[in-house]
């Protein structure tokens, strides 16, 4: 059936919607795909549906080539079963919580898990039902506090979420190899440059773990590359273990007065005047101790110092993906820089002049350590390291306090943000960063989730056994986005031929019976041979109007009927290349889908 716009429900907007800052955003507004409801929530208009459903339709064809069955589960989920993971606490506010008319308590689902893990408890009870795979495409809910980018990082998006689940850890190596072909598969067919990259697990849970990530310079998410190979997001990436030091002969570390040395560039500028060596002093001679507040999925705000070599900047991303662990704290925890609030409850800490020996169980230069806040270093404050560090006292620092023998720590982690040259953990080479948006991801779970909620089958011994699982999702409303923004061109939307709310435009570029006679002809004809096609038959509007919006839309194909037909001829136009071309009005049908199916 041919689409009509003048009766298609559509209005093009010339001017970029204010709260737009991507690409992607501007021209799905603009061009009629989506409208903003509220912030992070958006409407989906018939256009932006077209293309929402071809790529729904191409991640379940290639989740039902690797045997996956389709399942759909409400949004509105009970409390019950995220209580007995330990979730309902462990999320903290990044979900949405109600209650009922009885009170009783409800979430908006962030994902999954919980739900299908109870499913196949309640179908299956043997070794012999497994392995199975089940996949949703369905909504999800998450109270983001800084919902932007339109689609890319909104308070309600739709995934594809799947999960495997086998006897044992081969099975869930089979189960992770086929998803994460079926990925590449995907995201191929959707024109989308993808690199898989090694990555935390995070509040998921589980061992290994790949994200799949479109490079792009307006991606979230920062990841590494090495010549040889090796890939991963930042908050993965792991430094090379470091050799101890010998500092037999170090001499003892001595307080110094360094007034006003509250930054690492005045306590350098201060060393080198007051404490001058052979070798000027640089930052990569001072331990930076940066006051950090671990916020808890309970709103609790703990705190703890980490230390980092003062040439390097601390990473508040990657500190965030391990320190809530290394705290005992369950769930997501959130990092922030410690405020002058959360230090007034420690006056132990002297701000610019915070130092080590901070633990219950450390002292610094024989004096008794008078904070129980954690203290954790950088991989690369190894023992044996000599530093220039706060002196925990005001306008002095400690020279040459050597890690192992006059301080120690709570745990390491890495803290720091990593740097093109930083060496690739597998010795592949020097890393190059950039950026990228997620776009996918998939976990092996393990089996936490089968073991919080008991689902066990009977192997072949007749024993009852825990069943293993993986998790794997893919972005659906967050591809549309990305696609858009991969793209596009200065004119609008260039959409690939596979998630094209239309293969071709038909345009009647003028008045009279005899151009609207031919274009409605062509059409017809076109639908016939099975393309989806619209036809541009408002009467009211200006060929220039109909042009501006056909590249605004971004169909891949637009033919032209026009002062040609006089001719015999139609002008048939590619919206990628922007080439151009005379066909004959016989000929057009045929031209046409052979473009569409290249």
């Amino acid at each position: 059936m041919v689409t009509r716009l003048s009766t298609f429900f559509l209005r093009t907007l010339r001017d970029d919607p204010a709260e737009a800052e991507l690409a992607s955003h501007k021209l799905l507004v603009r061009a009629g795909y989506i409208r903003r409801a509220a912030p992070g929530i958006y409407s989906w208009l018939p256009l932006g549906l077209k293309v929402l459903n071809k790529v729904e339709n191409i991640v379940r064809e290639e989740m039902n080539a690797i045997g996956a069955q389709e399942v759909h589960f409400p949004a509105l989920l009970p409390k019950e079963p995220y209580e007995a993971t330990g979730r309902w606490e462990e999320y903290g506010d990044n979900i949405f919580r109600l209650q009922d008319r009885r009170k009783a308590d409800y979430l908006l689902a962030p994902t999954h898990e919980e739900m299908f893990t109870l499913l196949v408890k309640d179908m299956y009870s043997s070794y012999k039902d497994l392995p199975v795979y089940l996949y949703q495409i369905q909504t999800k809910y998450r109270d983001e506090a800084r919902p932007r980018a339109g689609l890319l990082r909104g308070r309600e998006f739709i995934m594809k979420d799947s999960y495997s689940f086998n006897l044992d850890e081969e099975g869930l190596d089979e189960a992770y190899a086929a998803h994460r072909a079926a990925y590449l598969k995907i995201f191929e067919r959707l024109s989308l440059e993808i690199r898989p990259v090694f990555a935390m697990a995070g509040a998921m849970g589980g061992s290994k773990s790949e994200e799949f990530l479109h490079p792009t310079e307006v991606g979230e998410d920062t990841f590494v590359v090495s010549p040889g190979g090796y890939a991963a997001n930042v908050e993965a990436v792991t430094t090379p273990p470091l050799d101890p030091i010998d500092y037999t002969n170090a001499p003892a570390a001595h307080v110094e007065l360094t007034p006003n040395s509250e930054t690492i560039e005045t306590l350098v500028d201060a060393a080198n005047e007051n404490h001058p060596k052979d070798t000027p002093w640089t930052s990569a001679d001072t331990l930076k101790c940066v006051a950090l507040v671990v916020v808890t999925p309970n709103g609790d705000r703990e705190l703890a110092v980490v230390g980092v070599p003062g040439n390097r900047q601390a990473d508040l991303k990657r500190i965030e993906a391990t320190i809530g662990e290394l705290m005992g704290i369950a769930g997501e925890s959130q990092v922030e820089v410690a405020t002058d609030e959360d230090l007034e409850r420690h006056p132990e800490l002297v701000k610019g002049y915070i130092g080590p020996g901070l633990s219950k169980d450390e002292a610094v230069l024989g004096r008794e350590a008078r904070s129980g806040v954690p203290f954790f270093v950088d991989p690369r404050v190894v023992e044996g390291s000599s530093w220039i560090t706060g002196a925990n006292l005001r306008d002095h620092h400690v020279f040459g306090l050597v890690a192992g023998r006059d301080f120690g720590w709570d745990g390491v982690l890495e803290a720091v943000v990593v740097e093109d040259g930083d060496p690739a953990p597998d010795g592949s080479g020097p890393l190059k960063t950039t950026r990228g948006i997620e776009m996918g991801h998939i976990f092996q779970l393990g089996r936490r989730y089968a073991e919080a909620l008991d689902l066990k089958v009977l192997d072949p011994n007749g024993k009852a056994q825990v069943v293993t699982m993986g998790s794997y999702g893919v972005g659906v409303t967050r591809a549309v986005a990305a696609i858009a923004e991969a793209h596009h061109d200065d004119k609008g939307l260039v959409w690939p031929r596979a998630v094209a709310p239309a293969d071709v435009v038909v345009i009647i570029a003028g008045k009279g019976d005899e151009l609207t006679e031919t274009a409605e002809d062509i059409a017809g004809k076109l639908d016939e041979a099975g393309l989806d096609v619209m036809l541009d038959d408002r009467a009211k509007v200006s060929a220039g109007v109909k042009f501006r919006d056909a590249e605004l839309i971004g169909i891949p194909t637009t033919v032209v009927v026009g002062r040609g037909v006089a001719d015999g001829v139609v002008e048939v136009k590619d919206r990628a290349t922007g080439e151009a071309e005379n066909i004959a009005l016989d000929a057009v049908v045929e031209h046409v889908a052979q473009l569409a199916a290249r």
